[in-house]
């Protein structure tokens, strides 16, 4: 299986390519892609260095150009996709259905990839893409049970690539409102989940209390750490019991899942995180890089390797993790 892995910039990406990625995925400066936080992503310059450096050494890279086309954006989205084009990158993650058909007119030499923004989850779905766009290989949403996913991939011939390691997004990625809700932006518009200027921290009498838009999502005590804010993953009062109401902070971490995703003949293993450091990436992708080494090569035994295990799990968020909508016993 493949391996992909994520940058936010090109110390990431090298630490990507030097610990074992097969593609990088990367992202340009702009509301263009799901992942547009304050020095995050890719001048066209960098995208260039980028795929260079990757290239030398064997490695592919994937452009995600997967938030929607906004009201008079088109020419700022299409010419992503140029750059794409023109930086020499392997392949285009998309999911607006008009950038879709763009990037097969303009750019047919490049691979189309069609996001998990775009929620397909059907055969019919991913099979029309296929035909009517010749879109490659599908990332599909994390809302499948490892069922669904073995059921999906013996009815299409579209390569699927799954999740495997990360932050959980517990919405159908490119429907979830939330953000929306509470700022009017969310991923699937400017590329944020929790827009930074939407984001307020206040130090007070009751702890460290954090607003979106406005609206109270959490409140810290002193000394307990607190990750970036988003209201799914926020703390409320429900009838005088402050809890998480929809996911409690926890890492997907499908180790012990990759024998039967391989089975399956799910093509690639998504490492989530272009929001995390290089050297977080660089000791995730080395980890699943030896993961899938022991697979492939017949030596893993009936679990996973326990040291590497133990070294994700470092990295995880409350240093939990899930197997989430693929073991369908997650909120």
């Amino acid at each position: 299986m493949e391996l992909l892995s994520p940058a936010g910039n090109l110390t990431a990406l090298r630490a990507a390519v030097d610990n074992g990625a097969d593609t990088v995925y990367i992202g340009f400066r702009d509301e263009t892609n799901a992942r547009q936080f304050p020095g995050l992503n890719f001048t066209p310059q960098q995208a260039a260095k980028g795929v260079s450096y990757a290239h030398e050494h064997g490695v592919k890279v994937a452009v995600a150009i997967n938030s929607y086309v906004q009201a008079n954006g088109w020419d700022k989205w299409r010419s992503s996709v140029d750059e794409a084009g023109r930086v020499g990158a392997d392949a285009v993650i998309l999911a607006d259905l008009g950038l879709i058909d763009y990037a097969a007119q303009e750019w047919p030499q490049l691979a189309r990839h069609l996001s998990v923004q775009a929620s397909a989850t059907t055969p019919e779905s991913l099979n029309f893409y296929q035909r009517r766009y010749g879109v490659k290989r599908a990332v599909l949403p994390r809302v499948l049970s490892i069922q669904q996913v073995e059921a999906l991939a013996k009815e299409t011939n579209v390569e699927l690539e799954v999740f495997g390691f990360g932050s959980l997004c517990v919405m159908a990625e490119g429907r979830c409102l939330l953000s929306s809700y509470a700022t009017g932006e969310s991923p699937n518009t400017v590329g944020a989940c929790s827009p930074a200027w939407a984001v307020d921290w206040q130090e007070t009498n009751r702890g460290r209390e954090v607003r979106l838009g406005g609206i109270l999502i959490d409140r810290f005590a002193p000394d307990e750490p607190a990750g970036y804010p988003t209201i799914c993953k926020g703390r409320y009062d429900i009838k005088g019991s402050v809890e998480h109401a929809f996911e409690s902070p926890t890492s997907l971490a499908t180790a012990e899942l990759l024998p039967q995703l391989k089975k399956a003949g799910i093509q690639a293993i998504k490492i989530e995180g272009r929001q995390r450091s290089p050297a977080y990436v660089g000791k995730v992708t080395r980890i699943w890089r030896q993961l899938l080494e022991e697979i492939d090569s017949g030596t893993a035994g009936t679990e996973p390797d326990s040291e590497l295990v133990a070294e994700l799990l470092e990295l995880c968020e409350g240093s939990t993790t899930t197997l989430g909508p693929y073991e369908r016993k997650w909120q």
